[in-house]
């Protein structure tokens, strides 16, 4: 969920809790908030919904363990549905052309697997394979709840500064699932990719050399 999120979920939390007759205190609002940040809040609110509707467990009130046990269940089920979409977008999309998910999770995962051109590329018969790494993957990144990704996953094309040089606009990318949801993931995500490199400037080098450590050479 996103801080915008909090308001709504406090207040959905809130009045199941009072449907129980307990009160919501703050610890116990921030509580729930801290174990269901990493899902949507319309996955918590289905989650809780089932828990109501249950004819054994729904007759007391909810406790965070009980919505981690249904929400587990739901996030092996988006990363099936978000492979469903990578794997759609492989053929129908192409690794030529940007993309721009829907999850930030994709994005995340697909650089891991070496970029959206090496997937699209993928052999038939590694499909499998691919699917069960991207799938473990991707349970791990929603698991984790806060984490960077690339905005864009660029296809197999000039790089960005070639474009600039020849003063073209750089193609644009191709929105897969939700536009509104891939527009934020593209406003949010990292420019230079999920993790960052850098080269240490001369100032670093010199407090290296003072420390004693001094470089090593292959």
């Amino acid at each position: 969920m996103q801080p915008s999120d909090r308001a709504p979920f406090a207040q959905l939390i809130t009045e199941v809790l009072a449907y129980y007759r307990q009160d919501a205190s703050r610890f116990v609002l921030d509580l729930w908030w801290n174990a269901c940040q990493p899902f949507d809040l319309e996955q918590v609110r289905v989650a809780v919904q089932r828990h109501c509707t249950d004819p054994e467990r729904g007759q007391f009130a909810p406790k965070v363990a009980d919505l981690a046990r249904i929400l587990q269940g739901t996030s092996t089920d988006r990363a099936a549905l978000a492979w469903g979409k990578v794997h759609e977008a492989m053929s129908s999309v192409g690794g030529y052309v940007d993309v721009v998910f829907d999850d930030p999770a994709i994005h995340a995962v697909v650089e891991d697997l070496g970029g959206w051109p090496k997937v699209c590329r993928t052999e038939t018969a590694e499909l499998s394979y691919l699917q069960h790494r991207f799938c473990e993957a991707h349970r791990a990144y929603t698991g984790r709840g806060q984490f960077d990704y690339p905005r864009r996953l660029m296809g197999d094309r000039s790089p960005d500064h070639e474009y600039a040089s020849r003063g073209i606009p750089l193609p644009r990318p191709r929105l897969v699932g939700d536009a509104e949801r891939a527009m934020l993931v593209l406003q949010n995500g990292n420019v230079a990719g999920k993790t960052s490199i850098t080269t240490l400037t001369s100032q670093a080098m010199r407090l290296l050399a003072g420390s004693g450590v001094k470089e090593q050479h292959a």
